[in-house]
């Protein structure tokens, strides 16, 4: 039985969860995207004459700037940072104070410096993006402001 543990679980974890994710994922843009096509079709049934354009614009989901990406970026990379650092000052600690099996010990290390790589490179990916994107981020800001004033 326990051999058995041993095979699905891995497979579970690394087959049937990111397929399941995946799945989940499209499921809900396929509803949504159908939710608003209802909202739609209901809206020319009741009145034809109705500026179409306009309403799609209204309820489809809002663009994200890029400054607001590039932010994103930067708190994952923060936070995924910290875990990893996180876990390897305890790990440290215990090294030296020899409460904790070695196996653990290196277990635990081992997440922590993925962890920290992880977010290193998130980071890194913010700061090349910042710079390569600074012109489309600034044109994008006066067409927001242009926008606003317009209005």
């Amino acid at each position: 039985m326990k051999e058995l543990v041993a095979i699905l679980v891995p497979i579970a974890c690394g087959c049937v969860l990111p397929i399941m994710v995946v799945w989940l994922a499209i499921r809900k843009s396929m509803n949504e995207t159908n939710q608003r096509t209802q909202i739609v079709l209901a809206a020319i049934e009741k009145n034809p004459d109705m500026d179409i354009e306009e309403l799609i614009k209204k309820i489809s989901p809002k663009k994200r700037l890029l400054k607001e990406k590039l932010l994103t970026k930067l708190l994952w990379g923060s936070i995924i940072s910290f875990l990893g650092v996180a876990l390897i000052g305890p790990c440290i600690v215990l090294a030296f104070v020899g409460g904790m099996p070695t196996a653990a010990l290196q277990q635990f290390s081992l997440i922590g410096a993925v962890l920290s790589g992880i977010g290193i490179a998130i980071l890194v990916n913010y700061n090349i993006g910042r710079r390569m994107l600074a012109k489309e981020m600034e044109a994008e800001e006066q067409l927001l402001v242009a926008q606003a004033e317009s209005k």
